[in-house]
């Protein structure tokens, strides 16, 4: 006899919720936007200074908004890789990383197959930082716990 409680499956999400949380990314990133337009151009070169980006550079990542690049990290976990470990100890490859998800052309393929549970079998194939999570993930210490 079989003693475990059934789980349910998450209800799906309607329009409505998917519409209040389109409406809210694109707020947050139009927030940044703004944020950014309305610094000085010595901060702008300062940040990106501290970034090692150009000023054009974290202007247009800034563009994209938010969660241009939750796709590296949602791979990143589903690989065994602690985003905040490899933040850590790595931060100019994180950095790097970040920026190739950001102007990936494969988001949707990505989304896709993080979805349906097939990205870490086939990442390879697409995506931009595929040796870098590889190396990633020989690295115990960048491993989540």
């Amino acid at each position: 006899m079989d003693n475990t409680i059934p789980t349910l499956d998450p209800a799906p999400e309607n329009l409505t919720d998917r519409l209040k949380r389109w409406c809210s990314a694109t707020w947050a990133a139009i927030n940044e936007a703004k944020l950014l337009a309305s610094l000085d151009d010595e901060t702008v070169k300062l940040l990106a200074q501290d970034n090692a980006l150009s000023e054009h550079e974290l202007r247009e990542l800034i563009a994209k908004g938010p969660h241009a690049a939750d796709e590296m990290l949602a791979l990143m976990k589903l690989l065994n890789i602690d985003p905040e470990e490899a933040r850590l100890e790595e931060p100019v490859e994180f950095r790097e990383m970040h920026v190739t998800c950001v102007h990936c052309g494969e988001k949707t393929r990505c989304r896709r197959e993080l979805a349906d549970g097939s990205a870490a079998a086939d990442f390879a194939n697409y995506c931009g930082n595929a040796d870098l999570l590889d190396d990633m993930r020989s690295r115990p210490e960048l491993l989540a716990k």
